[in-house]
């Protein structure tokens, strides 16, 4: 391909791309953690596209640079609209520009949905892993019966092996025992108990996925977390600042998880600092994080930083040219003002 065509990838491209390259997915995350965590990466503030009326739906846009051994810049275009669901859609669709550091253009466009969801569900794996470095872990428990949560289990699969009994939650039960069903095809064995009630799920194993569409808090209470629980605070907002305070709290970085009604920023509001958190998932993967403390439990709280979809991006893009798949766009860009 020339410096004037684009490569043009496909969601089932992308699928086909990073199936069954979960270890691959979460060494590429890793990486970009531990740049991010060695001022490698740049990343302005995210910019949030809101509709009058909408209280859930919003298109989100994450700029970023990742440099170390990636050396790429680009953006996500991210929509989530909760109530697609119901449409029978999914809730969130996604376009990604990768772009050549060298010479600014873009090289490839492609569907960004899949990446988004398992650089998501790679990085709750590395928390995870962070906070429960254990090897016997035999039951893990999923809050929130969407993609998240189904890419999350995918990941815990490969980071614990010996996961046999799966714990899940949803409002709708109905959507709950659909992904139960479904998940099930991950592992052969693996055992499905559908709750009542988040309680339930908090209650039978220490290690909980959070991944729902909750703007407000909805757990209120530190004692619905068992002694030794780690939570794995994926949608951000699902916590009370009395939770988030007492516990161990890592998350991917300080100023973006402190911001926009965050469970952590109602946290920092409430005390008027962030000394309640005690690292980043970059500078634990770098071997710098601080001891973690006598805390109850621990919360891991990824933002969803842009260059984690860089990280993937680059992963598919260079899959893509090693085994000719999408589509070239031949003299994408225009000949120079010279020429024409």
């Amino acid at each position: 391909m020339s410096d004037t065509d684009l490569l043009l990838l496909k969601g089932g491209e992308i699928d086909h791309l990073l199936a069954s390259q979960e270890t691959a997915i979460m060494a590429a995350v890793g990486a970009a953690y531990q740049a991010h965590a060695r001022g490698q990466t740049g990343m302005p503030p995210d910019s949030y596209l809101r509709f009058p009326g909408l209280e859930k739906e919003r298109i989100i846009s994450k700029a970023a640079y990742l440099g170390g051994d990636f050396d790429v810049a680009g953006i996500k275009w991210i929509a989530s609209f909760p109530s697609n669901v119901e449409k029978g859609m999914e809730r969130a669709s996604a376009t990604l520009i990768l772009n050549s550091t060298e010479t600014g253009r873009p090289m490839a466009i492609m569907e960004s949905s899949l990446i988004s969801a398992k650089r998501t569900a790679a990085s709750a794996a590395l928390g995870a892993k962070a906070l429960c470095p254990r090897d016997d872990v035999t039951a893990v428990g999923l809050v929130g019966c969407g993609m998240i949560n189904f890419e999350i289990l995918r990941f815990l699969l490969t980071a614990y092996p010996s996961v046999h009994t799966v714990h899940v939650f949803d409002l709708s039960a109905e959507r709950a025992t659909q992904f139960a069903g479904r998940a099930g095809r991950l592992k052969t064995g693996l055992r499905f108990d559908v709750a009542t009630s988040l309680d339930a799920v908090l209650a039978a194993t220490p290690l909980v996925s959070l991944a729902t569409t909750a703007v407000v808090p909805h757990i209120t209470s530190p004692d619905a977390c068992s002694e030794g629980a780690v939570l794995l605070h994926i949608s951000l907002r699902d916590l009370s600042a009395d939770i988030i305070l007492a516990g161990d709290n890592v998350v991917d970085d300080f100023d973006k998880v402190c911001s926009n009604n965050t469970s952590l920023h109602l946290a920092q509001l409430t005390v008027g600092h962030r000394d309640f958190i005690r690292t980043t998932i970059g500078d634990h993967l770098n071997g710098h994080a601080p001891p973690a403390g006598d805390k109850p439990y621990a919360i891991y709280s990824p933002f969803g930083l842009g260059i984690l979809d860089l990280a993937l991006a680059h992963l598919v893009y260079r899959e893509a040219q090693a085994q000719s798949v999408g589509t070239a766009i031949d003299h994408f860009l225009p000949p120079s003002w010279l020429e024409r």
